[in-house]
């Protein structure tokens, strides 16, 4: 009878959706970036979902600068968004999918996927710091993090992207479910921020797990540059996950892709997220809002449904503009014949298909129902969280914590 109940909840939700372990120091800031990717087909041609262009990263639809690393597993890393002194993080402008989640108490957690293009970053410049476009290979002591630990959703994501973990260990009731991973210690006992990985032993974990993890498709996601039609404006998201963890995502038209800001948990001062290796912003081609199911097991310790869903809503942010689609990680012919999974697949409500821009991917993953409407282009609490204007292209996504959850 459960089962019923909750099937009935969530077609209703559907209904009303398609209505509207080394020791590490911290690393050098005055680096640059080393590869720029370009795209691979013209503004109208589809690449994927089956099957991709050699050297091109099925995660991005971009080629690679060392092809040779797409034998290689995907690395899915653990990374802090709180205490505000961990930001800016390391290494977050050169993942091809990143997933945020609710870990309670009004905080939310990264894990961040390193496939195809490791971090490369070089001195090349003197050091200054800039911002440059030299290719070179990847210096000594170029970190990544802060790394924190494990939660329960990390497993699922694993399996459908094939990965390996790299963590700070975890709850026990957390660590006992979790495979493939990598634990990562801090340096300094008196510094939450402390635990960072390195890209070549980052690297060198990803080669140790070739023969284990075994060759695994990545295929299933669609890229295609020119947006496509019937999309609503979206200039910006709003996404409170608590008064004191508020995002916004503006677009800019200049590079393509949204910009994310972040308060500093004062609900106040928003900042432009940066990457602490080059000290450029957080740029996404993609920003997804991702609706799932959330188990609350203690009130810090939250689970997510990810494996095996059929159909479930989503929001795609791309271009300037917002689609409603879905979201699926059914099973088909491969994953009967292989025992494998594969990535989480986005379409429209025939199921076909629906493209993400070639680029990278930023997951906010929200409550199904979680509340999203047009607001007024306001800084003022009050009016993104209770303020509806129709046609304003600002997107407000209100979150509320699962039952149970601090």
């Amino acid at each position: 009878m459960k089962k019923i109940i909750i099937g009935l909840i969530l077609l209703s939700f559907l209904s009303a959706f398609m209505a509207y372990a080394p020791t590490s120091v911290a690393g050098s800031a005055t680096l640059a970036v080393t590869s720029t990717p370009v795209p691979t087909s013209g503004p109208g041609e589809v690449i994927g979902p089956d099957s991709f262009p050699e050297g091109v990263n099925p995660l991005t639809g971009l080629a690679v600068e060392n092809p040779e690393n797409l034998l290689l597993p995907p690395a899915l890393v653990s990374i802090t968004n709180f205490p505000v002194s961990s930001r800016p993080q390391a290494g977050l402008s050169f993942s091809p999918f990143v997933f945020e989640i609710y870990i309670g108490e009004g905080m939310t957690r990264f894990l961040a996927m390193f496939y195809g293009d490791f971090p490369q970053v070089t001195e090349e410049d003197g050091g200054n710091g800039t911002s440059g476009t030299n290719v070179g290979s990847v210096t000594d002591n170029t970190l990544v993090g802060p790394i924190r630990s494990g939660r329960l959703p990390y497993e699922s994501m694993r399996k459908l992207y094939n990965g390996f973990l790299v963590m700070a260990s975890g709850a026990s009731q957390v660590v006992s479910n979790l495979s493939s991973y990598a634990n990562i210690y801090g340096s300094d006992a008196d510094n939450i921020n402390s635990a960072m990985i390195d890209v070549t032993k980052l690297e060198e974990i990803a080669n140790k797990n070739q023969k284990r993890l075994g060759g695994a498709s990545l295929s299933g996601l669609s890229f295609q540059t020119e947006p496509p039609a019937d999309g609503k404006d979206a200039e910006r998201i709003w996404l409170k996950y608590a008064y004191l963890n508020q995002i916004n995502w503006r677009y800019d038209e200049e590079t393509g892709a949204y910009l994310r800001y972040q308060d500093r948990a004062d609900a106040t001062n928003f900042e432009l997220m940066t990457d602490r290796l080059t000290g450029d912003p957080l740029a996404f081609e993609n920003v997804v809002i991702l609706f799932a199911n959330h188990e609350v097991v203690t009130p810090t310790i939250i689970d997510i449904d990810l494996l095996y869903m059929r159909k479930m809503p989503a929001l795609l942010f791309r271009d300037g503009q917002m689609y409603e689609i879905f979201w699926t990680t059914k099973s088909g012919s491969y994953e009967v014949e292989t025992g494998k999974l594969r990535p989480i697949r986005f379409m429209d409500a025939k199921g076909n298909e629906f493209p993400l821009k070639p680029g990278q991917t930023w997951v906010q993953v929200v409550q199904p129902f979680t509340p999203y409407y047009e607001v007024p282009d306001s800084e003022v609490f009050y009016d993104l969280a209770n303020k509806k204007e129709p046609g304003s292209g600002v997107w407000a996504v209100r979150w509320y914590p699962p039952a149970g959850a601090r």
